[in-house]
């Protein structure tokens, strides 16, 4: 059984110190979080009075990181209630505390001596059988705690978190010849299940996997950009989507780590190896030049990029490397990229990029590649246990949508080792043994079990079992019931799923025949379902290129028909037989919140961006989002208590009409989307699960359909109120003519339009008035303009 963890200390309240501090509050841990003591007063401390010996100003240093948290961006906390899980102390008062911790995390400077004092005295405090874990990017983990006792030997490890840590997926752990299996184990399951992590196990040696493999690629890519007289615009034009790397691509991406921070990790490798390992990772004249004048990236405003405003516009202008001028900022457009960006998928963009021979973005992306993927090969097992691991390091570290091994079989495991024997290259002999062996690929996958080529033979990956891959699922198991919007797959233990599938999962009128059909199929031969998918967000929302063509021509009848069946299917969800739990993440917009507020339950994953943002293209929710948000926020309230409505509806009213989107799971449920009772996953990967086994809970404790339900409203005098907020905005100059007339569409629905204070009227009444006032507004010229400029820039309009 794995050990629980109460309590945590965190040694070193830096950004990364602080960053992890907030994470491990994000998930309900109280933290200690302790620094230094100040050598001297500021200014503000003397006039008040303080002197070194006053506990705030000994506490300055963690007290000011916790404070700061607050206004990063983006936050580091999930909400300012994690803050409260949050005690600061300093390194001379407060060490004895540790002793009340189940994790000590040490993240203080990145030098060894300093590591080993810190970590002497940890040892002095902390109470036996406590794990103790460095956050380090790269020294050596065993010798930090070669002078520790044998029980801290035994409970200590590295644990490389990932900047920042609440986002980054990546949490490297790194054994010593001392750690006990059961540590590692342990540390491996709170890291997933806990924190949300995926957890990867490298070995003892520079820089780990991730920022070995990543600085590797990076210093090869700029090499290659000077020798190939490409530019750094150029460059990233072609090294970021196009190859399944995030759009930051490489020099954008080094500008935000900062170019000091990448020259360190860099300079790591270059003084712990020899040959021509040491030569790859020698720091080019360029950066250290650049290191010279200040040109860091965006913490000192300028690097490989800078922006510069003309004519009240922001302009983002290129270094050239030569002159150290800034220019404008250029792309690599050839035929390789041309083909590249037609080709659907990352392996059929990758292939088509590499496939005209003599094209200079062809030349140099195989030049980067073969480089990269010839490294990894060489280092593999001095780095890692195996590829599996890299790959996910890579993944979850850098974005990368494939690891260097499931890239190189991408591209075909033979066809890139024949070209690189060609060209007379020096592949790695376990490379080219498995090749002899009549290996294709270094993973293969055979029913629902994946397997990785390892010493040999074939070993099938161990896979938490709180992952279900919905694709597998499908492969494995085939589909219930299907379109082209949307699929529904049997999870097994009678639970079946229903995934969305459109583009950009927005919701059409397949999807919603497919959930009624979906919710029939259940109600006869499931147990539950549960509504979730495995694409890059939830659901951002209805088909709105769909409504505004018919809009612009005059359908309003096939309108009207459509958000009818929406409005109808969400009310078929809300009082299906079996329960239906929704499993919302990342972008939960619009339509996809009006999926969410109905279903017998959600289970969010903390990352989850909840809202009902209709107003921003200048329309009100018209699925019956506006009617469920607020009877979710009237169910919040403790039962037995007597409330004001008005209050409920001005807060809803306000939510909408602002299109407020949560930043967390935490905050939708301060926002009213989630209630208390819904559950949060802090792990994308184990989300469908999660759904899948609160399903199972509430078949199991006999789940009963609602009973439709009256609805109470304000009434006129609540529209009265709501508007009168709406017009303050408008005669301030904060709202415009068309925003205010929305609002008082927003207004008359969620006040149950011109009738008595304190009426209950039915849902579908509510629905009635909410689908006239959509089409009403959907029929403007204004909103129409709000729709287009959306679907063209990507942004709202105000007029």
């Amino acid at each position: 059984m794995t050990r629980k963890i109460k309590r945590a200390a965190v040694i070193g309240s830096g950004v990364m110190g602080s960053g992890i501090a907030a994470h491990l509050a994000n998930v309900g841990i109280k933290t200690l979080m302790i620094d230094l003591i100040p050598k001297q007063l500021t200014d503000k401390e003397t006039e008040q009075g303080l002197t070194l010996s006053d506990k705030k100003v000994r506490n300055r240093l963690a007290s000011a990181s916790k404070q700061a948290l607050v206004k990063q961006k983006p936050s580091p906390i999930t909400s300012k209630q994690s803050l409260d899980l949050i005690e600061v102390g300093n390194i001379q008062d407060d060490m004895g505390r540790i002793g009340e911790c189940d994790w000590i995390i040490e993240v203080v400077v990145e030098n060894l001596q300093v590591k080993k004092q810190v970590l002497a005295e940890i040892d002095q405090y902390r109470k036996k059988g406590s794990i103790v874990s460095s956050n380090t990017s790269g020294i050596s983990i065993e010798r930090m705690v070669e002078d520790c006792s044998a029980d801290l030997q035994k409970h200590f490890l590295g644990t490389h978190f990932f900047n920042p840590p609440r986002y980054l997926k990546l949490l490297e752990v790194i054994p010593t010849k001392w750690t006990d299996q059961h540590v590692l184990d342990d540390v491996r399951l709170i890291g997933e299940d806990v924190l949300g992590k995926g957890v990867v196990e490298a070995k003892d040696t520079p820089n780990f996997i991730a920022n070995r493999i990543g600085t590797y690629g990076l210093l090869v890519t700029l090499k290659e950009m000077i020798d190939q007289g490409l530019s750094v615009g150029e460059v990233d034009s072609i090294t970021g989507p196009l190859i399944g790397r995030p759009k930051s691509a490489t020099f954008r991406t080094l500008d935000v780590v900062g170019l000091d921070t990448f020259i360190h990790v860099a300079n790591n490798v270059f003084e712990q190896t020899d040959g021509v390992e040491k030569q790859a990772f020698q720091v080019p004249t360029i950066m250290t030049k650049m290191a010279e004048l200040g040109w860091l990236g965006e913490k000192t405003g300028q690097g490989f990029y800078v922006k510069k405003k003309q004519n009240g516009k922001s302009h983002i202008y290129e270094l050239n490397l030569e002159t150290l001028e800034y220019e404008e900022r250029k792309k690599l457009t050839t035929n390789a990229t041309e083909l590249a960006k037609q080709a659907k998928g990352t392996s059929g963009k990758m292939k088509a990029l590499l496939s005209v021979e003599g094209d200079p973005a062809s030349s140099f992306t195989w030049a980067i590649l073969k480089q990269l993927l010839i490294y990894s090969a060489e280092h593999i097992h001095e780095i890692a246990d195996d590829i599996v691991a890299v790959d996910r390091a890579m993944r979850w570290g850098f974005g990368w949508e494939q690891g260097p091994f499931e890239l190189w079989d991408a591209l075909g495991f033979r066809a890139t080792l024949d070209r690189m024997l060609k060209e007379g290259e020096n592949v790695p002999a376990w490379v080219t043994d498995m090749a002899v062996s009549g290996a294709e690929s270094f993973y293969k996958t055979e029913k629902d079990a994946v397997s990785h080529y390892d010493n040999g033979t074939y070993k099938e990956q161990v896979i938490n079992p709180k992952v279900i891959n919905l694709k597998a699922t499908k492969e494995a198991r085939g589909v219930i019931l299907q379109n082209k919007g949307a699929s529904l797959i049997d999870l097994g233990d009678g639970v079946a799923c229903f995934e969305f599938q459109s583009k950009s999962n927005a919701i059409g009128l397949d999807i919603i025949q497919l959930i009624n059909q979906s919710i029939e199929e259940v109600n006869k031969n499931y147990r539950g379902m549960v509504i979730g998918n495995q694409g890059k967000n939830f659901c951002v929302g209805a088909n709105i290129a769909m409504m505004l063509m018919e809009a612009q021509d005059g359908n309003f009848f096939e309108i009207d028909f459509v958000v009818r069946q929406f409005q109808q299917t969400m009310m078929n969800i809300k009082y299906a037989e079996k329960p239906v739990v929704v499993a919302p993440f990342n972008m939960t917009l619009g339509g996809g919140a009006e999926v969410s507020l109905p279903a017998s339950a959600l289970q969010a994953h903390q990352e989850a961006y909840i809202g009902l943002v209709e107003f921003g293209v200048g329309l009100i929710p018209g699925g019956g989002g506006n009617k469920e948000l607020y009877l979710k926020q009237i169910r919040n309230l403790p039962p037995g208590v007597d409330f004001d409505l008005q209050k409920v509806a001005n807060n809803v009213f306000e939510t909408i009409a602002m299109a407020k989107v949560s930043t967390s799971a935490q905050e939708a449920v301060e926002n009213g989307f989630l209630n208390k009772q819904d559950g949060i996953s802090v792990n994308k990967d184990h989300l469908i699960h999660d759904a899948k086994q609160k399903v199972i809970s509430l078949s199991e404790a006999g789940y009963q359909a609602p009973s439709r339900e009256q609805v109470p409203v304000v009434g006129e005098p609540g529209y009265a109120t709501m508007l009168l907020g709406a017009k303050s905005l408008a005669i301030g100059g904060y709202a415009s003519e068309h925003d205010l007339k929305i609002a008082e569409k927003l207004a008359f629905v969620l006040a149950g339009g011109r009738i008595k204070q304190g009426s209950y009227v039915d849902e579908q009444y509510l629905l009635d008035i909410e689908r006239e006032a959509f089409l009403s507004l959907i029929g403007e010229p204004k909103t129409q303009q709000r729709m287009q400029h959306m679907l063209m820039k990507g942004k709202a309009l105000r007029n």
